[in-house]
Parts: structure tokens; sequence; C-alpha cells
């Protein structure tokens, strides 16, 4: 089936939702309605691809698929993009509702309408994408189909009758859907369709990377067509290249002819170097070059964390995996760094603190890495004594009490929904975490939306799962990073054998200090094995030890072998191992295990 020339049977659309609202299930059902993909090799969460994904249940990277399907006697080309729905990885959602028309607003019927619903609606908007509102799970016994109808008609300001709803995992209702969004959603337009003669232009979406054929860049085609062997070139990086191959997403990559305006699919560039290919430049043929699309601003990561590698032989290694993961997520960043303990490593910016969470383990798994990871951290704004302003983003290097003048930090502007009866119960934790309460409005059936500001330091102090269990698992948050203000923070320092570790050095809430040097040193007493020597652990801020646990030294009986006879050489052993010991402390140096960094990493126990 050829219809690359007629634009009016395209539609390009993606689906936006919370998390775990069933969003791959649905876009499973898609893919057997249009016969996509052979019964036979379906499987669940078809275009969660990545090992992880399937594990956790939840889509990481957005993943375009084709599909072809016959509507009232006509044939369509439907391009679908489905995304994530962690905050995490808003970046992806954002890309992915760039490159398309419509979208599909998915709303579990037995959650409601949850505050990442907001977030990404929010999204969708601004883009200027046509929303079709659906209502997913409603095979469930615990749906509440008439309340989340009700609640997304005052969200869209639209008739509870436009509100469709679905089952994913039943098929019931997506067959209306898919005809719903062949009605309702725009075709493409070309902007440049007047220009006579060859012609092209196509926004990169995304790109992965192939050691065989380089860099492979998505495309959304906004005008003209592309085929093999055609010079093209990267606006933004000023670098041409010759057109290896070119195809659709079907789901796999398959190679095509051509594609043309309002398609999406893939480009091979052959490519090898890395920084030309970036997320948000413009394709155009290099003879007859179009204006640039308006591309993506770059994410700014806002949380930090050191990674390195646990034998400093795998550096080069570790710097690998680092830029190869790059190419298929542009969201995170990282540079060289270095430290007398723990040797050259890596410092790392993320999105959060689940991104830095697959980041890792993606480098644990797809590189054979045994990682170090330091205590998570953001960005802090310090003034000192003589007047001068310096950006931080690693604790261990944060100055010294003494010699801070200011200290500013990053703010985020938070939405919690939640169910009326736990409201009394958050209001606790909020103060606990420094929140500023802004408006308040009922929202739905029983369920009040909550406006505040926090540090987005206390956000990563374990407040999203706390919110969690206050409200038994009912509330939602999402949150948008706000402006600097001033803060009331120290660096605290944790010592092993007198010795500052800093991957373990965090920056604290002054009047926390205690209670989290307190809570650190009793973790590092439980995890951190016996040494052949007494170990002295402690947690130090503001020139002061505010903590301290003295670890027992391993007991080994030396002149256990030694049966009667004379005492004296038992005593000559027993001095001997004592004079041991002491040499072994005077050096001072002890090794910690990789998971004891792991525990300290994680909040809670």
């Amino acid at each position: 089936m050829d219809l690359r020339n007629s634009l009016k049977h395209i539609r390009n659309w993606s689906i936006i939702a919370h998390i775990d609202h069933g969003k791959s299930t649905l876009a499973d059902r898609f893919l057997e309605l249009t016969h996509t993909i052979d019964k036979r090799k379906m499987q669940d969460q078809v275009l969660d691809s990545m090992e992880l994904e399937r594990e956790r249940g939840i889509t990481i990277k957005m993943q375009p698929v084709r599909m072809e399907y016959n509507y009232k006697g006509e044939n369509y080309i439907l391009n679908l993009i489905d995304t994530p729905g962690h905050i995490d990885f808003y970046y992806e959602v954002s890309r992915a509702l760039r490159a398309v028309e419509g979208s599909i607003l998915l709303v579990d019927s037995t959650q409601g309408v949850q505050a990442q619903t907001l977030s990404t609606l929010a999204m969708a908007r601004e883009a200027g994408l046509t929303i079709i509102p659906v209502i997913s799970k409603i095979d469930s016994p615990l749906a509440r189909v008439p309340e989340t109808k009700k609640e997304i008609s005052i969200l869209l300001g639209c008739e509870e009758s436009e509100i469709l709803q679905c089952s994913g995992r039943t098929g019931e209702g997506v067959l209306e859907l898919l005809g719903k969004v062949i009605e309702r959603i725009p075709p493409p337009k070309e902007e440049f369709a007047e220009i006579k003669g060859d012609n092209f232009r196509a926004l990169v979406f995304d790109f992965q990377y192939s050691n065989h054929r380089g860099v492979i860049v998505y495309v959304r085609v906004t005008d003209g067509s592309v085929s093999k062997n055609d010079q093209l070139l990267f606006k933004a990086a000023d670098e041409k290249f010759i057109v290896l191959e070119t195809g659709i997403f079907h789901p796999a990559e398959t190679p095509k002819d051509s594609l043309s305006a309002g398609e999406i699919g893939y480009i091979v560039t052959g490519i090898k170097q890395p920084g030309i290919a970036s997320v948000g430049d413009t394709l155009t043929l290099f003879k007859k070059p179009l204006p640039a699309l308006h591309g993506y601003m770059s994410p700014a990561p806002v949380v930090w964390a050191s990674v390195y590698p646990e034998s400093q032989d795998d550096f080069a290694l570790l710097r690998q995996g680092l830029e190869r993961l790059r190419l298929s997520d542009s969201a995170f960043t990282f540079e060289e760094e270095s430290s007398g303990t723990l040797g050259r490593g890596m410092r790392c910016g993320f999105l959060g603190m689940l991104h830095l969470e697959i980041i890792t383990e993606r480098l644990r798994r797809e590189f054979n890495l045994e990682l170090i990871v330091t205590t998570p951290s953001i960005t802090y704004e310090v003034t000192d004594k003589m007047g001068k302003t310096k950006i931080f983003y690693s604790p261990s290097l944060f100055p010294d009490y003494g010699s801070v003048a200011k200290v500013r930090e990053p703010w985020v502007f938070l939405n919690i929904i939640s169910p009326a009866e736990y409201v009394g119960q958050l209001m606790p934790l909020l103060y606990d975490h420094e929140a500023v309460l802004g408006s308040s409005e009922t929202f739905g059936d029983g369920r009040n939306s909550i406006h505040l500001e926090m540090p987005l330091r206390e956000l990563m102090r374990n407040f999203f799962d706390e919110i969690k269990s206050a409200t038994s698992g009912y509330a939602s948050m999402s949150y948008k990073i706000g402006e600097f203000r001033d803060a009331d923070v120290a660096r605290l320092d944790f010592l092993v054998a007198d010795e500052m570790v800093p991957a373990f050095t965090r920056i604290v809430s002054k009047k926390r200090l205690e209670v989290e040097a307190e809570s650190g040193v009793d973790k590092l007493y439980s995890s951190l094995p016996k040494q052949l020597f007494v170990t002295k652990i402690q947690g130090s801020a503001m020139g002061r030890i505010l903590s301290s646990r003295t670890l027992s030294a391993l007991k080994r009986d030396v002149a256990a072998h030694l049966s009667g006879g004379d005492r004296s050489r038992k005593m000559k052993l027993w001095k001997q191992q004592k004079e041991g010991k002491k040499r072994l402390k005077e050096q001072g140096r002890v090794n910690i295990p990789q998971e004891v960094f792991v525990k300290m990493m994680k909040n809670g126990e």
C-alpha cells in the first residue's frame, strides 16, 4: 500500500497519561486490531522493548510505531508514539508531542484524574494538539466511570458524551476509539508544498546508535521527501551526510524506499562521531536547504550524583557506557571528576531520582559494570564572605561552614491530588518538608487538589513515598522547577576511621543535621563489615561531631592452636596481634563494599 502522496490519509498521534494507566496495553490492542503484528508474535507491552521496562511495568523510552488500517473503505497510515507516564521522563513526552497532531488523554477509571495527567495535558495543549479523552480499565470491578467522566468533563470543559470508554485488557471500545482517532485528529500539513521540485525538511525527535550503521535518527517529515543516497544537512550541527537507508517502525525498523511529508520514520546516517546528531535539530537537503524548524529546549538536570567504577580499570568502559546511553537518552549529562578516595569517576545530572536509578541500572546490566554511586544532590548557589558567588552541584565540594555567607537553592511548584479524607494526614508531612501551602480546591468526587511550594532538596527526601504511605496510595503528585531562594543548610560529612568519605557527604537543612547524622551513622554501623581493628564512624557538620559509634574489631584467637604449656607463648602472640592491629588502625584505610554505598544512597531503612 503506497500512501506517501496523500497527507489526508495520515494520522499522527500519541497516548499521554499518568504512570500505570494502561498506555502500553492499549497500544498492544491497536497493534492487534490493525494486524501490525502476527498473533503468534504478540506479547504484553510490545512497544516496551527494554528489559527494565518489562520488569518494572513502566514505559521509559517513547516508542513510535506505524500501523495501516482500512476505515470506511479508505486506507490510512496511523503513526502512534507511546510515551512514558512518570514525571522524570517528561522530556520524552514533550518531544513526542512535537511530532504529532493529536493525543489520546487516557485516564484510569479506578483512579480518576491524577496530578501527572494535568501536567501532560498542559504540555499537549501548549503544543496545540487535538485531545481525545478516554477512560480506561472500564472492565475493572473498582471502576468509577461516572465519577471519572465528570472529572474529565470539568478538566477539559467538554460534554461527558464526548468522552470515550475502553478496556485495554479485553479490547472493549478499542475499535470505536481507533475510528475516532481517524475522525477527530487532523491530518498533517506541508508548509512548503508550493515549492516545485525537490525539497525536504524533518524534525529529529530521537536517535539511536548502531556499531555498524552509526547514528540512526528518528524523524517526523514536515516537508518534501527523502530517499537513499540523498545528501542531507544537520542544520544546527552544520554537518552533511549521505542517507544510507530510510524506513518506518513496524514496530521494528523496516526499510522503505522513501519517507514523505507527514510520515514518521528513521534515517540511517552512517555518522559515528558523537555530538553531531542532537534532538530538536532539523534535517534538510544539502543543496536546497529549508529554514530550520523550532526545536526543543535542552532539559535541565535537577538531581546530581557521582558515579565511580568499583575498579579504576573500568573507568574507560564507564565513559564509553555513558556516551552510548547519551545517544539514546539526551536528558542526562556527565563530566569527569576525581576523588582522593574513590579515584576517577563521572559527575552526572538527571531529571529525577527514578531517572538516576534507571541510568545506573542500565550501566550495570548493559556494560557489566560494578558501580559506586554517591548520595544524590542538587545545585546550590553559594556566596562566600568575600562576596564571590559560585554554583556547587557536588556536596563534597561545598565550602566549609565558616566561609559561607549565603546559600540559595532551587524550589519546586507542586500539585497534589488526594482524597479529601487524607488531607489532614498530609498536613504534618508537608510541614516537616518545609512546604509553603498555596491554594486548594475540591476536584471531582470528594478529592482535593493542593498547590504548594517546597525546596527541591526536600522533595528528594523520600517525599513521594511518604505521601503515598500517608494516603494509602491514593494521592498523586506532579511538579515543575521554580526559582532559587535562600536556604538554611550545611554540609554533613561522614568519617570512617577518621577519614572523610566524599560519596556519603550530603547537604542538609540545619534543623535536621543531628537527625540525619544519627541515622547516617547508624546505617553505616549496621552495614559496614567489621575490620581487623576498631573502627570509629562519625557524622560531622559545622565544625563539630554530631554523632559517633564504634565498630568493634574482628575477633580471632591467634593462640587457639596452642594447648597447655607455658602461658607466656600465648601472651607473646596476643601482643604481636595487638601491635599489628595498632599499625592497621594507624594506616586507617577501610575497604567499603559496593552494597554499603547503595544502602547509603537509598532513603529509609
